[in-house]
């Protein structure tokens, strides 16, 4: 059964999505690829608890390492590609080549980039860390406003939004 809760955040409303109690989706408000909210079932704030004090913490500049159960839900490619992006430290970044590289797929940074646009649980499964080889910003199912912000604040040098 899918619950959801909807929280403020600097970056906007954030939708949370819990599969059964474990957190399945971080929506941002108009996000590429967000689903419709039908399957997101009825708002309970009760089943996503701890990731509301953890994004809370986050945004508060206190947490840097999320810890929390996650169902990702999408192809094997996807969740090894969403589970790679867990493993990109706090304030720093990396690009779509070298995340295929480190998949044992160098030639896959074009499928490793559609792969991180799906990314059902933005901020948690930080696909914000990833740019392109000249170290530009690219897309971002969020947007690039939201994306450039995400990478100011973890470095310290927080943008307006």
């Amino acid at each position: 059964m899918r619950t959801h809760t909807v929280i403020d955040s600097p970056v906007g409303p954030l939708t949370l999505v819990a599969s059964d109690g474990v957190l399945c989706g971080v929506y941002m408000d108009e996000q590429r690829h967000r689903p419709v909210e039908e399957i997101f079932g009825p708002r309970d704030d009760s089943r996503t608890h701890a990731a509301i004090e953890q994004l809370a913490a986050y945004f508060d500049g206190d947490l840097t390492d999320f810890d929390l159960p996650l169902a990702l839900h999408g192809t094997e490619f996807q969740r090894r590609v969403w589970t790679e992006l867990t493993k990109i430290p706090y304030g720093e970044t990396t690009t779509y080549g070298e995340l295929a590289e480190r998949l044992g797929r160098p030639s896959a940074a074009r499928a490793v980039g559609l792969a991180n646009g799906r990314n059902p649980i933005s901020i948690i499964v930080p696909c914000h860390r990833v740019i392109g080889s000249t170290g530009n910003l690219t897309g971002y199912g969020g947007g690039l406003p939201r994306k450039r912000f995400l990478l100011a604040f973890e470095k310290g040098t927080p943008v307006l939004l």
